[in-house]
């Protein structure tokens, strides 16, 4: 595995275009949107690729047959070097992927324990891609769109920006606050005054653009995160974005407001949980 220099990184804007999975995630690293870091199997004529987001997210593709680069990268996923400091989350493209990874990996690929971050097991969990069914929206909007005097809900700005806490925020996703509100949008919901959930833009390529939501917890429960993701679908529907989501299987509440926004389960692919301790 070699380390691509920021000035080869659109040696990968052709052969990503060939992930037919979501891959916004992987763009924002290869546009330079935000710094992340991309791996190769030879930096003048690569055939093997892995892309890592700042945000714990990584996607392998091309080549899987690469030999040399294959043994490179389970010492990569084992974090023999002890230089990854997070647990992160791979995708992998095409599925062949996954047959070599199995045989590559052999007992240190389990099935989700949750619990440990050991970097001697990669757990293969699931990651689903959903799409939205306007119709089932605008019918599911129907049913909560009711006014709350206590709710507001304006446009994110830079201040707001900046002072959003917690996992899922605009701050882990753009590399600043300027390239946020220049690039991107969301929608902040204020309960009796008080910040209360975000729905953002994570990525935004062409014409889609993928939803991030971060709902505090003293407010969760009071269907806030609805009402904050309409606002910001609905900006998508009315400047001709397409909504993307996408979460992990097991990430209950994630999926079942995917659902109820009208999002529909289109794809399962493979998720590749490693550790760091």
């Amino acid at each position: 595995m070699k380390v691509l220099g920021k000035e080869q990184y659109n040696k990968l804007s052709e052969p990503l275009k060939s992930v037919t999975t979501n891959n916004l995630f992987a763009r924002s690293v290869v546009e330079k949107i935000v710094d992340g870091e991309i791996y190769v199997d030879d930096a003048d004529n690569p055939a093997t690729y892995f892309i890592v987001h700042p945000y714990g997210m990584s996607l392998l593709f091309g080549d899987p047959n690469n030999a040399a680069f294959n043994e490179a990268f389970k010492k990569y996923a084992l974090n023999e070097n002890g230089n990854r400091h997070r647990v992160e989350w791979m995708q992998v493209f095409p599925s062949d992927w996954d047959a070599v990874l199995a045989d590559l990996l052999h007992d240190n690929l389990v099935e989700p324990a949750y619990q440990h971050t050991s970097s001697d097991t990669i757990e293969l969990n699931v990651r689903v891609n959903f799409k939205l069914n306007k119709e089932k929206y605008l019918n599911a909007k129907r049913e909560y769109e009711t006014v709350d005097p206590n709710i507001s809900i304006v446009r994110t700005d830079k201040d707001i920006f900046e002072a959003m806490k917690g996992t899922v925020v605009p701050l882990h996703f753009w590399n600043n606050a300027d390239d946020f509100v220049n690039k991107g949008v969301a929608f902040s919901l204020f309960y009796n005054g008080k910040l209360a959930s975000t729905a953002f833009s994570a990525y935004v390529h062409d014409d889609k653009l993928e939803l991030g939501i971060e709902t505090y917890e003293d407010f969760k429960g009071k269907g806030l995160a609805c009402k904050a993701c309409s606002a910001l679908i609905d900006y998508c529907l009315e400047n001709g974005y397409e909504p993307v989501w996408a979460c992990r299987k097991d990430n209950v509440g994630s999926y079942l407001l995917a659902q109820k926004l009208g999002f529909e389960n289109v794809k399962e692919i493979s998720y590749y949980r490693m550790g760091f301790v």
